[in-house]
């Protein structure tokens, strides 16, 4: 049946303007048919195929929560502005790229604009109760798409967070979200869209069963079953810190992700991508870590370095300083290059990659 308000463009229109193609080749990733990075190497360890990311996701944040919403406000207007956030984002972007970072995380309910958070009463998806997607949500994440296309970027798009999925009704409204969501991204004639059907499954904080490791492999599996214009989205999903995926999702997944929160030795870091790999159902696909709030990015040893050096791809957590103020988690964000922490990061990336 065909959803209206999907497709506000022909597909053919849609899909000639758009510029960036991603795509998987065995375990590397390739944009545009030529894989990243190309031909580069760091200290011995191949570049060339990685996807070197951060978690950027409160990139189209609101919360519907008035008790809640005035704890964003920037201190220059003392008000939030949804709209502002996006627009600050899309135009950090291009330095963000020109320093190597060739995706990015965005989630469609977000994630604790604390940067940790025991009680989550704000409201922040863009998913109705019945499912549905809100309009002015992805109107935001539009803009962000066009840019990261324009900029040859292939972000990871999320849609449920366990801090937010109790907003969504029942197991029927989840499903709906999933898919519309694969809709709206293909309808858009978007080709360079990973989509992570939800972050950090094995959370016991998940309401919906589906949302949870025994069953979560349904929703990667309907994500991949959706065709518009013949195409389909790349689909998997992630698991919280120290946590290896399970059988059901590594055969489910075009791609794997995990998370090195809580992993304070690097040497653990690359006995994870190696359990990976030994879970039974794997094949040649790429393993990328899309969370970890681990540093030192000034020492020859750290977690990035150390999960470049089992051939996976790194994603920079920034959840602020100790009182989480300035991170890339804490709205209002600063999406510029603006801690001595981001700029660690960002240099060590232009090195890696050698852009």
């Amino acid at each position: 049946m065909k959803r209206r308000g999907f497709l506000s463009l022909p597909l053919a229109a849609a899909a000639a303007r758009r510029r960036t193609d991603v795509s998987i080749e065995g375990d590397r990733f390739l944009i545009n048919g030529v894989p990243t990075y190309r031909g580069r190497t760091y200290r011995g360890s191949k570049i060339e195929g990685l996807l070197l990311n951060s978690r950027m996701v409160q990139g189209i944040f609101d919360d519907r929560n008035p008790a809640t919403r005035g704890r964003w406000a920037y201190p220059d207007t003392h008000r939030w502005d949804p709209e502002r956030n996006t627009r600050e984002f899309a135009a950090a972007m291009p330095v963000w790229r020109r320093h190597g970072l060739l995706s990015f995380t965005v989630n469609l309910q977000g994630g604790s604009p604390e940067g940790y958070s025991k009680a989550q009463p704000w409201e922040t998806g863009g998913i109705e109760p019945d499912g549905s997607l809100r309009p002015p949500f992805l109107r935001r994440l539009e803009k962000i798409l066009d840019q990261a296309d324009s900029l040859g970027m292939a972000p990871i798009a999320g849609c449920y967070y366990f801090g937010q999925d109790q907003h969504v009704k029942d197991e029927a409204a989840v499903i709906r979200g999933v898919e519309e969501l694969t809709r709206w991204i293909l309808g858009k004639g978007y080709r360079n869209v990973l989509l992570e059907v939800a972050n950090e499954t094995n959370v016991k904080a998940y309401d919906h069963d589906i949302l949870k490791p025994p069953r979560i492999h349904e929703l990667i599996e309907r994500v991949k079953s959706i065709r518009v214009g013949g195409r389909r989205l790349l689909a998997g999903t992630s698991y919280g810190g120290n946590a290896i995926p399970t059988a059901n999702v590594v055969r489910a997944s075009d791609f794997l992700l995990l998370h090195g929160n809580g992993v304070k030795q690097p040497a653990r870091i690359r006995e994870m991508v190696r359990e990976t790999r030994r879970v039974d159902g794997y094949r040649p696909m790429p393993v990328l870590f899309n969370e970890d709030d681990h540093f030192d990015f000034d020492k020859p040893e750290n977690n990035m370095l150390a999960a470049i050096g089992e051939y996976a791809s790194w994603g920079y957590f920034d959840p602020g300083a100790s009182d989480y103020s300035d991170g890339y988690q804490c709205p209002p964000v600063n999406w510029g290059l603006s801690t001595d922490r981001k700029r660690a990061f960002f240099t060590l990336l232009k090195e890696v990659t050698g852009s």
